[in-house]
């Protein structure tokens, strides 16, 4: 299923905000689009959440590798506005793209910076997307870096799959030197969703409680843009925004 960013953020709109609370949790409300779009892997799709508490790592990623095949195909979860404004507010040469998934934005990225890429589980596609690229594998949670060893550090789509939010933030801020870019889904936190989400985002002063501990930069900067939470966080030394 080959969906754009925008487009899944309209569905998910009209699923989420339009729908009833009281049937959009429900399983058996829930049931039939499940199947029409996950088939077999349903099953895997409606638990777990209910079972990613007692999960590890491997456990996890052998999860999210046999469910690939029904996962939204798109090269980005990233919309149109949030690459842009990313784009915009590079700074440095050195460049750690967390979370890289099939590896667009480091392909976007690798014409003007010394990029590396690192990600959980690497995709098929991430060679194809983003030749002579750097790749580590590595959780968010456990980055295996030195302090300060990126100018930008960018996280987009990764902390709502992440266990432990705040160790993940404290890993990105340990190995930012001045630029710290997070983007999450602004999602509402249903238990039947057609992700893999664990954590969710639905108001954006709630995210900015969330980022607020333990700040490594002086100055932030928050804003939606097309359905998704962009959130900035730089040490003052640039000019940017």
């Amino acid at each position: 299923m080959n969906f754009s960013r925008n487009l899944t953020n309209a569905i998910r709109f009209i699923l989420d905000e339009c729908i009833p609370p009281i049937l959009r949790d429900k399983k058996w409300f829930m049931w039939l689009p499940f199947r029409v779009i996950f088939g077999k892997q349903s099953k895997a799709f409606f638990n777990f959440k209910n079972n990613f508490n007692n999960l590890d790592d491997d456990e996890i990623s052998k999860i999210y590798k046999e469910t690939s095949s029904v996962h939204f195909s798109r090269l980005t979860d990233l919309n149109s506005k949030c690459i842009k404004k990313i784009m915009d507010n590079i700074c440095g040469e050195k460049v750690l793209d967390a979370g890289c998934g099939r590896g667009f934005l480091t392909n976007l990225l690798k014409e003007n910076h010394q990029v590396t890429g690192v990600d959980f589980v690497k995709s098929e596609h991430f060679e194809i997307n983003s030749p002579n690229v750097e790749f580590i594998s590595s959780s968010v949670t456990k980055l295996p870096f030195s302090d300060n060893s990126f100018d930008t550090v960018i996280c987009s789509h990764t902390l709502e799959h992440v266990k432990d939010i705040h160790t993940a933030l404290s890993e990105l801020r340990r190995v930012c030197k001045s630029n710290l870019i997070i983007v999450v889904p602004k999602q509402r936190p249903y238990k039947y969703t057609f992700d893999l989400h664990v954590h969710f985002f639905p108001y954006v002063y709630e995210f900015k409680k969330l980022v607020s501990f333990n700040k490594k930069f002086k100055n932030d900067y928050t804003e939606v843009l097309d359905g998704d939470i962009y959130h900035q966080e730089y040490s003052g030394n640039e000019d940017r925004l």
